[in-house]
């Protein structure tokens, strides 16, 4: 098991910056491939960034290439979502998830926190 909790969410204007942190503990958090995942109301989960154990590898969601960052740092046991130049459109509440492969289907992630919202006022 792996429980992951998340914390940073906030409003913020367009234009700002907010950055995510997703704690996790139980199991060897190294292992996991981590994701990051937003959910805005009426509207299904979707991917937004991910990065393997090592932290070499990220993937992103077209949106958010170039003002997003996903990072970890395994002696913290902590993965973290810099967002950046955030837009009105960006407006959800952001789940982190945890995985044993790289994937963007949030249906693929075995382990999920509760979510943090993040509102972007115009």
């Amino acid at each position: 098991q792996v429980q992951l909790v998340e914390s940073g969410g906030g409003l913020v204007q367009a234009g700002g910056s907010l950055r995510l942190s997703c704690a996790a503990s139980g199991r060897t958090f190294s292992r996991y491939y981590m994701g990051w995942f937003r959910q805005a109301p009426g509207k299904e989960r979707n991917f937004v960034a991910a990065i393997n154990w090592s932290g070499g590898v990220t993937n992103y969601e077209d949106s958010v290439k170039g003002r997003f960052t996903i990072s970890r740092d395994n002696a913290k046991n902590t993965v973290y979502l810099q967002m950046n130049s955030l837009k009105p459109e960006d407006t959800a509440v952001y789940y982190c998830a945890a995985n044993v492969n790289m994937a963007t289907m949030a249906a693929a992630y075995d382990y999920w926190g509760q979510g943090t919202q993040v509102t972007v006022s115009s």
